[in-house]
């Protein structure tokens, strides 16, 4: 079975289309070294796929951040991707985890969408955590923001070592309304028999099949997905010249050295005197 893709795909007679992506290796790598407690993973395994299905439904080129924010034990998790399927995340917590309950984790709070396109204006979508699921919340955002039925189903592995994460979408097409709402209705129902072992271990041509072999659903190429971080040395100069050359060298006289680290990837950037006062000559 091949992992990490995202496959799109259409039906020959239905006004809807659908998504399905299965992460393994980079979903694994996101999550490598952080001892994030099992209900953490999971959530972030389905913001995971969550982002990359809005990366590919919302059909910009650019930079896309989803995160959800809250007054719960997990105070922020986030997910930073862009149109080449390119992810990266992390989660900060603030209490002890007892349940996967979205609303138990996060308390009162909202899950904040941001696309910043190459070209054009950034924008920002905002949703209340209003249910207990973070698909039903995803739905709401599109019911909200673009008044299309939409639909998720997730499926998460947190095996250490050898996660899994999926998500299956479906989205009406705006043509003919009553027609379009008949096709959703009809697909949703089939989607709904899905079951979590379908969703990880089977590829994508097989779970369609399965699952709509009397509607033809056509695949498209299918689209690489990988965890990768933007982070670099030159960025944290860059960071490093907003501080000041002054505090810089006051630090590395009290710490010996300035270390900077990433959330996302956990590297650390190192910068001794010589390597500082080098930064402002």
């Amino acid at each position: 079975m091949q992992q990490d893709l995202l496959h799109r795909y259409i039906f020959d007679k239905l006004d809807v289309r659908g998504e399905l992506v299965q992460v393994s290796e980079a979903f694994s790598k996101m999550v490598e070294g952080r001892n994030y407690p099992d209900p953490v993973k999971k959530l972030l395994g389905e913001l995971f796929v969550t982002t990359s299905l809005l990366t590919a439904t919302l059909k910009f080129q650019g930079h896309i951040n989803v995160q959800i924010q809250g007054d719960g034990p997990v105070k922020f998790a986030a997910i930073n991707g862009d149109h080449e399927q390119n992810m990266r995340g992390v989660a900060r917590l603030q209490g002890e985890v007892n349940s996967d309950n979205l609303l138990e984790l996060m308390g009162k709070g909202h899950m904040i969408i941001t696309i910043t396109p190459v070209k054009g204006e950034r924008y920002q979508g905002i949703v209340p955590l209003e249910h207990d699921t973070l698909a039903k919340c995803v739905e709401q955002y599109f019911v909200q923001s673009e008044q299309l039925q939409t639909r998720m189903w997730f499926a998460t592995d947190v095996t250490e070592g050898a996660e899994k994460a999926t998500g299956l979408f479906l989205q009406v097409l705006p043509v003919d309304k009553e027609k379009s709402e008949a096709d959703f209705s009809h697909l949703e129902a089939l989607s709904d028999t899905v079951t979590e072992d379908e969703l990880l271990n089977l590829d994508a041509q097989t779970v369609l099949t399965r699952l709509y072999h009397e509607d033809n659903p056509q695949l498209f190429e299918p689209q690489p997905v990988q965890f990768k971080c933007t982070c670099s040395r030159d960025k944290t100069i860059d960071a490093l010249v907003n501080i000041g050359k002054d505090e810089l060298l006051a630090d590395v006289q009290q710490n010996g050295e300035i270390v900077i680290s990433c959330h996302y990837c956990m590297t650390d950037y190192r910068f001794d005197e010589e390597q500082v006062k080098a930064i402002f000559n």
